[in-house]
């Protein structure tokens, strides 16, 4: 910093150093009261270069880890639904297997047979309209076709496949033409919808160990989600409390910068005297 002589008035020193010194505070107080007014440390490269790369890096984790989260929960939806459906089927081929075990008795008569023949029927019906309702966003679930990839994570191998590749319309699980009109041919159809259970059985047990595996890949993004924007935060947030504290400060010497401006430009009126 330079220093001039009060009696040298054409530049005035003094005076530029004090506004100098004024400017610089200035910066300061408004960059404090930005940080205070938007809540972050680094508002601008500028601010923090190093921490600024360094955020925006964790800022596209955190986010992309947490679309990952949606993701998975859509298709925790997606198997919701089709284990509703499977659970409809299920329970419809345990009464069949009631019906069909009843009629593979002699003691029933013709008439007894034709009624239980005729609920089959219907039975096989409801499956092929539950196969047919049970869909996610216009896609069916249940008729073999469904095979989707979602992305489970933020880096681009991290992708879960999702595909239900039996077919459980009553054709494809062989009861959609069962005949018990003799005890017989009701053996052959109780051992085909026994057959039906277990395929519809194993559909669900599948369906159940990929929802448990979301579970826990959800519980696991949670997870990474709050750290990433823990250490985001430690880098991108201000001090709330640190930045009061520094406002105060350059807002006294702002004060004071003033003053010793105003000082500094009524010095060289002390030259005056000299020539009265």
């Amino acid at each position: 910093m330079s220093f001039g002589a009060v009696s040298r008035v054409g530049t005035n020193v003094a005076a530029l150093n004090s506004l100098h010194t004024l400017n610089k505070v200035n910066n300061k107080v408004t960059m404090h009261q930005m940080r205070i007014s938007t809540g972050r440390r680094i508002n601008t490269a500028e601010d923090d270069p190093a921490g600024s790369t360094i955020s925006v890096k964790l800022d596209t984790r955190a986010r992309g880890l947490g679309q990952a989260l949606n993701n998975v929960g859509e298709a925790k939806n997606v198997l919701g639904i089709s284990e509703g459906g499977l659970n409809n089927i299920y329970d419809i081929l345990l009464t069949m297997k009631e019906k069909t075990t009843l009629a593979a008795s002699d003691t029933l008569g013709s008439s007894e047979r034709g009624a239980i023949a005729t609920q089959l029927t219907d039975f096989a019906a409801e499956i092929n309209r539950i196969v047919a309702e049970t869909t996610f966003n216009g896609t069916a679930l249940l008729d073999s076709t469904y095979n989707a990839t979602f992305q489970s994570g933020a880096e681009t191998t991290d992708v879960l496949n999702v595909a239900v590749s039996q077919s459980h319309t009553a054709s494809s699980l062989g009861v959609n033409s069962l005949t018990v009109n003799t005890s017989s041919a009701a053996s052959t159809s109780l051992a085909a919808v026994n057959t039906a259970i277990s395929t519809v059985s194993s559909t669900l047990q599948t369906v159940g160990s990929v929802v448990s595996w979301l579970s826990v890949k959800e519980n696991t993004l949670g997870v990474a989600i709050n750290n990433t924007k823990a250490a985001l935060s430690r880098i991108r947030d201000a001090d709330l409390a640190h930045e009061q504290l520094e406002l105060t400060k350059f807002q006294i010497l702002q004060q004071t910068a003033l003053s010793s401006l105003a000082q500094a430009n009524a010095n060289p009126q002390s030259m005056l005297s000299l020539f009265r």
